[in-house]
């Protein structure tokens, strides 16, 4: 049975990992040990920048975690970990029309303390929620791991 994600990196980031890929963590191996092919991944980006002023939270990225290991990718003078994702074709979506319908931060004013630990599991009610928000069908996806089709932009 397929889990859900959020990982949380800046817009810039992410957008650079939807060329198949994603890090997370700094480019952490042991974070990427707890996910599994077929499991979706969203990620929110607080920022448009890395340690940027630039706000922006919003759901920038969206897909499934493709077979394979996880394996070293080149950075300059370190390297960072990843898995491969099929990335589907999304729009950003803000995360506070959202705020009051997801499980992980309904009631909660304190919603973004969890987004510091840069990656953590969120449920299959949740990941459907972010999906629609940006675009992306998600109906049956757990049953048998199909990727979601994009919706027609409104």
């Amino acid at each position: 049975m397929p889990k859900y994600w959020i990982a949380v990196a800046s817009a810039d980031h992410a957008r650079k990992g939807k060329a198949g890929f994603m890090q997370v963590n700094h480019g952490k191996a042991a974070p990427l040990r707890r996910i599994s092919p077929g499991d979706g991944v969203v990620y929110y980006s607080p920022t448009v920048t890395l340690g940027g002023k630039d706000r922006l939270q919003a759901f920038t990225t969206i897909g499934l975690v493709k077979p394979g290991e996880i394996y070293p990718g080149e950075m300059g003078s370190w390297t960072a970990y990843r898995r491969d994702v099929d990335y589907f074709d999304a729009r950003e979506a803000p995360i506070a029309p959202l705020l009051q319908e997801l499980e992980f931060t309904r009631g909660r004013t304190n919603w973004g303390y969890q987004m510091r630990f840069g990656l953590f599991e969120i449920s299959a009610h949740d990941f459907g929620l972010i999906a629609a928000a940006m675009g992306v069908e998600v109906a049956d996806i757990s049953a048998d791991r199909a990727p979601p089709t994009a919706l027609p932009p409104t």
